[in-house]
């Protein structure tokens, strides 16, 4: 590469106008570039790129006099079409695509090494917190046996929100407004968001394979603002964290809401923060933290991922694994946690017994139990701190306790400990 970088950007929303504005206004950069052209089918009325060329077609950037392809547009065959074509074309390519990198990795991984280009993707996790580089390159001493964080900014933020006493429709329509969320949440909130940049992670770090099925994954819709005063009751807050853990059987993988200590550091983090702990052999514990969301964090990453371009010309695209005898992946109802149960029961003699009857059944045994105030029709809360217990033993009480028409309402949050 000469010491002239020549950009194509492909996309032309919030991620690629703020890019534009850093690049463009940011003359502290130790890089040499050029913006030679954006892909763009349509204009950004936030963002005018005059005189810098626009092609209608996002794959005419490909064949324009570039270096680099940046690739902004979201999704996963297009996007996957066109940083395909860029590498077979002998472009580098940095891409922000979580989505594309935990479904087609592997192979574009492949394709880069074969035409001698590179891949690079530090933004696709946790935007500007340099994570990634952190497993494939600064680690790579250590044996990593645990990676746990709150890798999605939105969901960190509506979760801050709400346990300051907002709603979550309101702390939703606010983080769209702020640039935080796009129009459709539905990949943040729904927890499909931190499940492929946890599936990303512990492919750097476990050696599992990219894409990576089978795992729970589970979003924050059902949580409650009743859900952040109880947890506070018992010590906790309401945290959505993913988790990959190498154990002796294998690699669990999770994206679910839980409840962490309110000592702990992960739970000190908030607003559209990332936090993430790292456990590790020679170096112990350790947490890093960062903006998980927004134009300037995402666009931190982009501009790591050209500056190591420019000053390091000949290593490889990622030190990602070969994938020849990718891990196993624990079934998640194999896996033990302790629960936080809420239910609400018809106020009744006799229903606690009968809960506790239906638990206990499955070997389930109680920490805590704590009755509340009636709620109106009759309805009285019941919050249970489970003892630990295997997930299908839980999975079955629940699927039983439904059937009883005491049990009005029922949901569980696990335990991070």
């Amino acid at each position: 590469m000469s010491n002239l970088i020549k950009i194509g950007i492909c996309g032309w929303g919030n991620v690629a106008t703020g890019l534009y504005k850093q690049l463009s206004t940011n003359n502290n950069l130790d890089l040499n570039f050029e913006i030679t052209c954006i892909g763009a089918r349509r204009d950004n009325p936030k963002c005018d790129p005059s005189p810098i060329k626009i092609h209608r077609d996002i794959f005419d950037v490909i064949d324009d006099d570039i270096d680099v392809l940046i690739e902004l547009i979201g999704g996963v065959e297009v996007a996957k079409d066109l940083i395909e074509r860029a590498l077979a074309s002998g472009k580098h390519v940095v891409t922000a695509n979580k989505a594309v990198i935990f479904e087609h990795g592997k192979e574009l991984i492949a394709l880069a090494d074969q035409y001698n280009v590179k891949l690079l993707f530090e933004s696709a996790v946790c935007a500007g917190t340099p994570i990634i580089k952190m497993l494939s390159n600064d680690l790579q001493a250590n044996e990593v046996s645990k990676i746990a964080g709150m890798l999605n900014g939105t969901t960190n933020y509506i979760l801050s929100k709400m346990e300051e006493g907002e709603s979550y429709e309101q702390t939703l329509k606010n983080a769209q407004e702020l640039g935080y969320a796009e129009p459709d949440p539905s990949l943040d909130v729904n927890g499909t968001d931190a499940a492929h940049k946890i599936g990303i992670l512990s492919s750097l770090a476990f050696n599992s394979s990219l894409p990576v099925h089978g795992f729970h994954i589970e979003g924050i819709e059902q949580i409650t603002q009743s859900d952040f005063i109880f947890a506070r009751e018992f010590g906790f807050v309401v945290k959505h964290l993913a988790v990959a853990k190498k154990t002796a059987h294998g690699v669990e993988l999770r994206s679910h809401p839980t409840l962490l200590k309110s000592s702990s550091n992960l739970a000190s983090l908030k607003g559209v923060r990332n936090g993430i702990q790292i456990d590790t052999d020679l170096l112990g514990e350790f947490h890093i933290a960062g903006s998980g969301a927004g134009q300037e964090s995402t666009a931190s990453g982009i501009i790591s991922d050209l500056i190591s371009l420019s000053r390091t010309e000949n290593s490889s695209s990622m030190n990602m694994p070969e994938f020849t005898n990718a891990v196993k992946i624990i079934p998640f109802t194999e896996l033990s946690f302790r629960y936080y149960i809420y239910l609400e029961v018809k106020d009744k003699s006799g229903v606690l017994a009968k809960v506790t009857k239906i638990f206990a059944d499955q070997n389930i045994s109680f920490d805590k139990v704590s009755q509340k105030e009636q709620l109106s029709d009759n309805k009285v809360p019941i919050i249970i701190i489970s003892d630990p217990i295997n997930e299908l033993n839980m999975q079955n009480a629940l699927k039983e306790a439904r059937c009883h028409e005491e049990i009005l309402d029922l949901k569980i949050i696990r335990i991070e400990d």
